[in-house]
């Protein structure tokens, strides 16, 4: 396995070749009507960072790093201004260390160190925050980055509670190689899967695999041990609990800003052996929104339960840009799929849409070679492969002066309407401004009884160094709008620095004053990703 990319989504190895961004460009000088050429792709011997401000205690030193490779790549998570920036070799303000603990007993000896010497110290898992949210502050003294990834084991299985000590460290397909022959699987899938850790996954509250019922990562923890400058915190391990409020909530969405997650016991379920898919056809993207509503509300918990407007249909799914499409899947360990999947037929088709006998997925993999892996054909096999590989996809247009970016939400039915009016309004004013135009595109990622999670999807010519600028301003555009209508500045992807504006709006009052008071107990001196979630 080569080494990260500190630029592009994957490894160094997984960079576009010069061919690859040479037809790119091609391809996008057509689209947009000018011509456009793709610069030399940057490399490590083009980075020019500034000399480290602090120095590791001798005790440190070994597990610490002033490389620049390792700085780079610590110093950004894997948003489109990131992106743009590491492509640029454009590091200002770089991590000035890079901090690899092995235990956790080293874990408490740097942020000890951290604490003292008034250090920032920034928790970092796998890097592909979107928000700003392993960024160091331009005000710092000096900066470590702390990447646990060497906690990467599953420590202890419970077998008749169902239920893992797993290590903060671990990558997605790690955990899932160390889960599998036990016959167990954590089934939490976030598209940064690949490159993301589960303390990150806690830390932001991600949203994973399922569509509806156990949509974030909250679903799934039991208790969580985490490392504070004050000492460590861990909750008591319970399938429930009434006592008072959930200590596990001080670690799930704290960002860093109070700890290191080092460990967490986790809810863990039999791999699926029954599966059930199917993709439906609606004429408008409305239509297929009503048709998702009704079959949350019936509670059937279809795993996959996603919308994807004409726009979407047409990109990821190869359909006619005239429809929209509902991608409905259901697993089991235990139970057969086929009633619960025609039970939300029969509510889709209820509801305007068109389902064809072909393209229904029925697979159990006790008895069909590869079983877990098929019906992944036609539209619905079509948006799964684009889902994955679009982290990639972005890293060959880099340095073209394409903005493609995205945002996401959650807010109630009946708001829902008026809000995507407004965000879709608020960003084609945007691209027509501010690039001569630009497509915009929209998917449900989960659903709930009373509201889904959209998410959209912008891309414009900026033109080359204007990127960034016009990014921030759209993605401006666009908050103001779903705050004003009622949606959440974010479902899945974080506050970070990004969203910090519309989170303070979203935060009532007293509970910011609550967690600040925690976080002078937990770290007195705030040296934990300070300006993340509140001031330091």
């Amino acid at each position: 396995m080569t080494r990260r990319s500190f630029w592009a989504w994957g490894l160094e190895s997984d960079e576009p070749t010069s061919q690859q961004r040479k037809d790119m460009a091609v391809a996008m000088s057509r689209k947009y009507g000018v011509p456009l050429e793709s610069p030399r792709a940057p490399t490590v011997d083009r980075l020019d960072l500034r000399v480290p401000r602090v120095t590791p205690i001798p005790e440190l030193a070994e597990i610490c790093s002033t490389d620049s490779h390792d700085r780079a790549l610590h110093s950004y998570g894997r948003s489109f201004r990131d992106r743009v920036r590491a492509f640029n070799c454009d590091f200002s303000n770089p991590i000035d260390i890079v901090a690899y603990p092995r235990n956790e007993q080293e874990v408490e000896a740097v942020l000890e160190w951290c604490s003292r010497a008034g250090i920032t110290a920034i928790p970092y898992g796998g890097g592909s925050s979107v928000v700003g949210g392993i960024e160091p502050p331009q005000d710092a003294n000096g900066t470590v980055s702390i990447d646990i990834s060497g906690l990467d084991k599953v420590l202890e299985i419970d077998e008749v509670s169902r239920a893992a000590r797993i290590q903060g460290g671990v990558f997605g397909p790690s955990l899932e190689n160390q889960l599998r022959p036990h016959g167990f699987t954590l089934r939490h899938f976030p598209q940064s899967y690949e490159f993301s850790s589960l303390g990150g996954w806690i830390a932001t509250r991600s949203g994973g695999h399922f569509a509806t019922n156990h949509t974030h990562i909250d679903d799934f923890v039991e208790s969580v041990r985490m490392i504070t400058p004050a000492g460590v915190n861990e909750s008591r391990r319970l399938p429930g609990s009434g006592a008072g409020p959930s200590p596990d909530r001080l670690a799930i969405g704290s960002e860093g800003i109070l700890g290191i997650i080092t460990e967490a016991w986790m809810r863990i379920q039999a791999r699926p052996i029954y599966r059930a898919s199917a993709g439906v056809t609606f004429p408008d993207f409305q239509s297929g929104a009503d048709a998702a509503r009704h079959i949350v509300q019936a509670k059937l918990w279809p795993a996959n339960c996603r919308v994807l407007d004409p726009v979407e249909a047409e990109g990821a799914a190869g359909l006619d840009g005239c429809q929209s499409l509902l991608v409905l899947g259901f697993e089991s360990a235990e139970v057969p799929q086929d009633d619960m999947l025609n039970a939300a037929i029969v509510i889709a088709r209820k509801m305007g849409g068109v389902v064809e006998e072909e393209v229904i997925k029925i697979t159990d993999s006790r008895t069909v070679p590869g079983g877990s892996e098929a019906g992944r054909q036609g539209a619905v096999g079509n948006w799964r492969d684009s889902f994955v590989t679009a982290p990639y996809t972005r890293n060959i247009s880099m340095g073209l002066g394409i903005v493609a970016e995205t945002l996401e939400t959650a807010v109630t039915w009946e708001r829902w309407p008026e809000l995507d009016e407004a965000v879709r309004g608020a960003l084609q004013d945007g691209l027509n401004r501010l690039c001569s135009g630009g497509t915009i595109s929209c998917r449900f990622t989960h659903v709930y009884p009373d509201g889904p999670a959209p998410y959209y999807t912008f891309e414009g010519l900026a033109g080359r160094g204007a990127e960034i600028e016009v990014c921030d301003e759209l993605k401006h555009m666009a908050s103001e709008a779903l705050i004003a209508s009622g949606g959440t500045i974010t479902h899945h992807h974080a506050v970070g620095r990004v969203h910090r504006t519309w989170y303070d709006r979203q935060m009532p009052g007293l509970f910011k004053q609550s967690l600040k008071a925690v976080k002078r107990v937990m770290d007195p001196n705030g040296v934990m990703n300070p300006g993340v979630l509140i001031d330091p």
